[in-house]
């Protein structure tokens, strides 16, 4: 059995005023074409499915596309699950319909899917509160899958039935897993975990969260799971929620973060991105193999103290998106800036780095009354900004002032 692991695609997400769409277009065909490539009997997708819980029409209108894609026609088993930035409501609104084409849909964690067969061989021949048992088409054995969908920790309490508001949520969730485990995952068919939470091995490194990614391990998101808490029976753990590829542990099985298929914040620039394939069969470990993509912008980060230099690396590096920060005596000059932004069109931010930041606010804070009203608010927009007006700006300040003179 072939089963590939992605997640956290995060459809419609802007990187500040820029644009991905075209970008995902891009790594969902790719994604596709490595599913078809590779002749995968099933798809899992570990949450974060889009990046808010309302995204846009064109962002839904792409998975919907992507997903009737992977599952061919109803004969590849395709899995998804909602993950902290996704509306678990709005994930599971569909389900009945995209069981007709072989696609389950779990919003929250104690989703039960209703046993169903389709005529081309896929079928949930078993269901439990977070667990499936699937028949895909020419595999003789089962896929078991213990579904854990993103939830705050009160919700995962309630859904699961815990009263014990003092309860260690990874003792819950360990509980939870071991009793479907001890109840479905015998080893005549392969098993597997799916989740989206932050896991990581006890008493190991913290992995970090990307840097505009909604934290879920502090005040009001979850704690911490252990790979500990993972059941014996458990053959693979995909795994969604943090964007680098990262494999969490080896014990019990292969715990992975399979990686966004984007780099979507700065935190992740020159950063390679992967889905896994898994091949699986019972009561055997899995082999896996990472697959990169190659799809999309690369996110660059890069500090210059000379604009020239500068202008001669963004020319090195076309096709990306870029932040740039400039190091210098006193606030970046409007045409310096203006030249920057001429020599690339991918310039997400342009970061001033003063040094001598005591002199700097000496003079800047030197005011003469005297000047005329365009160098006074160019002075303010300096003290204000970091950085001189450009002119564009400098000729909207002159038709607010030309209309009030005419008023």
């Amino acid at each position: 059995m072939k089963i590939l692991h992605t997640a956290d695609w995060h459809l419609g997400k802007r990187l500040e005023n820029f644009s991905r769409f075209a970008e995902q277009v891009e790594v969902m065909d790719e994604i596709c074409g490595i599913a078809e490539r590779e002749n995968v009997n099933a798809v899992i997708i570990a949450g974060d499915l889009f990046d808010n819980f309302n995204p846009t029409v064109e962002a839904v209108d792409l998975f919907y596309k992507t997903l009737k894609r992977l599952a061919a026609n109803g004969t590849r088993a395709v899995i998804a699950i909602a993950g902290n930035h996704d509306s678990p409501d709005r994930i599971e609104a569909p389900d009945p319909l995209a069981r007709e084409c072989g696609i389950i849909f779990a919003g929250f964690p104690n989703i039960c899917v209703v046993p169903f067969s389709l005529d081309n061989g896929i079928a949930v021949t078993k269901s439990d509160k977070g667990f499936i048992e699937i028949k895909v088409p020419d595999v003789k054995y089962p896929l078991r899958l213990l579904l854990t969908p993103y939830a705050n920790e009160y919700r995962l309490k309630t859904f699961l039935g815990i009263e014990d508001a003092a309860a260690e949520l990874r003792n819950v969730l360990a509980e939870q897993w071991q009793k479907l485990a001890d109840q479905y995952c015998d080893k005549k068919g392969v098993n597997m975990l799916v989740a989206h939470l932050y896991l990581m091995e006890k008493d190991g490194l913290q992995p970090a969260e990307p840097d505009d990614e909604k934290p879920i391990l502090h005040i009001g998101g979850t704690q911490a799971v252990y790979s500990e808490n993972v059941p014996e029976q458990m053959q693979y753990v995909a795994l969604g929620h943090l964007h680098a590829k990262q494999i969490v542990d080896i014990h019990p099985c292969p715990i992975l973060y399979s990686s966004s298929p984007l780099a979507y914040s700065f935190s992740e620039a020159n950063q390679a991105k992967f889905v896994v394939l898994i091949d699986a069969e019972p009561a055997k470990p899995v082999k896996y193999n990472v697959i990169p993509l190659t799809k999309g912008k690369k996110l660059l980060r890069a500090k210059f103290s000379n604009v020239d230099t500068a202008i001669q690396w963004l020319e090195f590096n076309p096709n990306t998106l870029v932040e740039l920060t400039m190091v210098s005596d006193t606030f970046l000059k409007a045409e310096d800036r203006k030249r920057l932004y001429a020599a690339h069109d991918g310039i997400v931010n342009i970061v001033p780095e003063v040094k001598n930041i005591e002199a700097w606010e000496k003079s800047r804070s030197v005011i003469d009354i005297s000047n005329s009203i365009e160098v006074l608010f160019a002075d303010y927009f300096k003290q204000k900004y970091n950085q001189e007006p450009n002119e564009r700006l400098m000729a909207l300040f002159k038709e607010v002032l030309a209309a009030e003179e005419n008023t």
